[in-house]
């Protein structure tokens, strides 16, 4: 994941969490979680890098809507991340207050 942004990363757990969205659920749920909008080129441009890294698929929903999920190598680097990630807040939740 040290080859991603923060950003993509943001995008990736997105898309993991909602099952095949379009560019705009994934961008309104950035800006929710942001609290301030989001460039709607910066979103897709983000998922078109993404997608040429292998990290998630894009597909056609409709001419006009595509769909986005995450390929198998896109759900192991977040897994691999989640996993890191938890190392330190299971040290952080298991040390006494203080």
């Amino acid at each position: 994941m040290n080859e991603i942004t923060g950003f993509q990363r943001d995008i990736l757990y997105v898309v993991a969490g909602l099952g095949d969205p379009k560019g705009m659920r994934v961008q309104d749920e950035l800006e929710e979680y942001y609290g301030s909008s989001v460039l709607h080129a910066r979103v897709y441009q983000n998922l078109d890098d993404l997608h040429e890294a292998g990290l998630i698929e894009k597909g056609e929903r409709d001419s006009r809507t595509n769909y986005y999920r995450l390929t198998p190598v896109g759900r192991e680097r977040i897994e691999n991340r989640r996993e890191w990630e938890q190392e330190y807040v299971d040290d952080l939740v298991a040390e006494p207050d203080g």
